[in-house]
């Protein structure tokens, strides 16, 4: 059973394939700890969090507690391509009771400033 987080949204804590096994209570915390760790993880060359930014595309979380992540970068030739994944690994197993993290980087959709938040374009100074 795995339970996600979409970008800016609740957490899903009724899939289509029934129930999760962790309780709601318990799940609400998780997934508003992870954002919370995620929200630690900066651009370097952006003054604005990779949430608000919107390269995080999803977030599951299993009933063992581990978490697997999409994410993207602003662009494909990102010098901290290769850092960032291992940066937002890092995060996230700092949350009490998550398990494993596992960080999957994908292009598809590619990542556009539409999906910044407003807090990412008042920080960068688009809006």
């Amino acid at each position: 059973m795995t339970d996600a987080i979409e970008q800016k949204a609740e957490p899903d804590a009724a899939p289509e394939s029934g129930g999760s096994a962790i309780p709601a209570e318990e799940l609400a915390r998780l997934s508003e700890d992870i954002i919370g760790a995620l929200k630690t993880v900066y651009d370097p060359e952006i003054p604005a969090d990779i949430y608000e930014l919107g390269l995080i595309y999803k977030i599951d979380i299993d009933d063992d507690r581990s978490v697997d992540i999409q994410m993207t970068l602003t662009a494909p030739g990102c010098p901290v391509a290769g850092e960032m994944p291992i940066w937002v690994e890092n995060a996230v197993m700092s949350v009490g009771g998550v398990q494993l993290v596992r960080v999957e980087l994908v292009f598809d959709p590619p990542w556009t400033p539409e999906r910044m938040s407003e807090e990412a374009q008042v920080a960068v100074g688009w809006f």
